[in-house]
């Protein structure tokens, strides 16, 4: 993306910047104070009317340019967010690893979610690069 590894690492660990790419469904909400060192805790919410599913997750490693959540909750995962400078702004690699311990869930998932969670997931992607870009953009101006 045509932004700085600094602009992008900041949009991902900003918690007004991740709201604005986050899907408006997910609440992001400290447990504490906000913070993105090892050991903080954060939960996030799906915006579902009566169940309301959270993950807690702890960011488990954290340097610049990135850094990795470890969620538990109705899974159990790990998403790890990368920025890697180059000749054009910033390579950003994003990996999501988790697995659902209780069956009935993953079938449910696996069935009726994981479709759309992927095209979520790659949805908030394009929102991260605009944000990026328009703050990059505005440190030029």
């Amino acid at each position: 993306m045509k932004a700085s590894a600094t602009v992008v690492d900041t949009c991902i660990t900003d918690l007004e910047l991740m709201q604005r790419w986050l899907n408006p469904l997910l609440k992001c909400e400290p447990m504490g104070v906000w913070g993105t060192s090892v050991g903080s805790k954060s939960r996030f919410t799906i915006q579902i009317p009566v169940i309301k599913p959270t993950l807690k997750n702890t960011v488990i490693a954290r340097e610049p340019g990135l850094i990795i959540w470890g969620f538990d909750g109705f899974f159990k995962g790990k998403d790890r967010w990368e920025c890697q400078p180059n000749d054009r702004g910033t390579r950003l690699i994003n990996s999501f690893e988790f697995n659902i311990p209780n069956q009935a869930i993953a079938w449910g998932f696996d069935r009726f979610a994981a479709k759309w969670t992927k095209m979520d997931m790659e949805a908030q992607l394009r929102r991260l690069k605009l944000v990026a870009e328009e703050l990059h953009q505005s440190f030029d101006d």
